[in-house]
């Protein structure tokens, strides 16, 4: 009986998931402990159970039913996105949430789950190559679809979720590394460009060696070359056309003591609140950056700083090593599983989780820009929660049916 239960359940997937959600639950409950937020934590609470209702459902759905609703599923979540636009609540400057009562409910995080199971129907097509332009361009148009209505409302982070889900895909699919580097060089490009006129000289003649290393024909790379300088040259044209709050995330990015009373001011205390947890923190309750609300709202977008501060490198190892456990089972389960289509879902939830972790813990330590993206199972909110859990469902319901083709 326990071999069999083991054939068709991963304990080790759906372990992790709940080291990270039990992690995430007393993370917010303290960072809310001493900040009179009480029902942030109750709504944490109530999302938590929610979303291990949904994982258990979705684990024991029929395997075909999750092909099945891959398309509809898709453009009914996009419908939902044209409709946030116009019906939607308004909460720091993004037009994201929909009211239902005491709850908001986000759209863009579960448009997540049905981009990727759209991109993995189509790309499991046996007609479908990422070799041929027009394939590569319907899976594209698939992806930047979600990503200009998120971009309308506007959420930048979430879209950048999008893009980070992309490009492990488009690898697992078998594009070819010169379309990869043609995707990568503009976007090195633009961000060595924000270092200044050195960082961006030597990125443009690195890609440049690599485009030619790797060129399929000589025109295309010429092409992309030319568009990855453009692009490089016109950061200074976009930067001066962004609105003034998110030319402050970026300064802040590249120098946070700049300002470090205004927009540097969330970066630096979450580094003084992780350094300062040593090795085996401050305890439970007792950390001072988080009791003492040094970090506006820490149970957001900056809940890694908690686990940090009060349980020190291990609390924060843990955090990571359980992270990068998810990811692992993840990737380890598109290399075996037979079936194309789970094979690309996998990898592309893997993608959804890894770019997430990446963004928010390199926010918290100051090495990525401030975004606006949760950490997965940690930080608070509950469309992110249930969206999340709901992906770990189907990673182990392509678990259970990994054999079949």
């Amino acid at each position: 009986m326990t071999d069999t239960l083991k054939e068709y359940f991963d304990f080790k997937t759906a372990a992790i998931m709940l080291g990270l959600v039990f992690i995430g639950v007393i993370s917010v409950y303290s960072a809310t402990y001493d900040a009179r937020a009480s029902e942030i934590f109750q709504k944490q609470v109530f999302w938590a159970i929610a979303g291990t209702v949904a994982f258990a459902i979705i684990t024991l759905l029929p395997f075909r039913f999750l092909q099945f609703i891959a398309y509809p599923s898709y453009f009914l979540s996009v419908a939902m996105l044209l409709s946030v636009l116009i019906l939607g609540k308004t909460v720091s400057g993004s037009t994201s949430w929909f009211n239902l009562g005491a709850f908001r409910v986000q759209p863009s995080e579960f448009t997540k789950i049905t981009t990727v199971l759209a991109l993995a129907q189509y790309l499991s097509r046996s007609d479908v190559s990422l070799q041929k332009f027009k394939d590569l361009a319907i899976a594209a148009a698939i992806v930047m679809l979600p990503v200009g209505l998120i971009m309308l409302q506007p959420d930048t982070g979430t879209a950048f979720i999008y893009m980070g889900m992309f490009f492990p895909l488009l690898y697992w699919g078998g594009a070819s590394r010169f379309t990869l580097l043609s995707i990568v060089s503009p976007i090195v490009a633009a961000v060595a460009a924000l270092f200044g006129t050195t960082a961006f000289l030597v990125a443009v003649c690195a890609l440049g060696v690599l485009l030619y290393l790797t060129h399929e024909h000589r025109i295309a790379a010429a092409i992309v070359f030319s568009t990855t300088i453009l692009v490089g040259i016109s950061v200074q044209f976009i930067y001066d056309g962004l609105k003034p709050y998110q030319q402050k995330r970026i300064a802040t990015f590249l120098d946070p003591n700049a300002d470090p009373l205004g927009a540097g001011y969330n970066i630096l205390q979450s580094k003084v609140a992780i350094g300062s947890g040593g090795l085996f923190g401050k305890g439970y309750l007792h950390g001072t950056q988080t009791q003492l609300n040094f970090i506006p709202e820490q149970w957001t977008d900056f809940i890694f700083c908690v686990p940090g501060e009060e349980f020190g490198f291990i609390g924060s190892a843990a955090v990571l090593l359980l992270s990068m456990g998810l990811l692992v089972r993840g990737v380890s389960l598109a290399s075996t599983i037979k079936n194309k289509f789970g094979s690309y879902a996998s990898i592309g939830i893997s993608g959804v989780f890894a770019t997430h972790m990446f963004l928010n813990i390199g926010m918290s330590l100051g090495l990525m820009p401030v975004i606006g993206v949760p950490l997965p199972f940690l930080s608070y909110g509950g469309s992110a929660l249930l969206a999340n859990m709901c992906m770990v469902g189907i990673l182990m319901n392509l678990y259970a049916h990994r054999k079949e083709y």
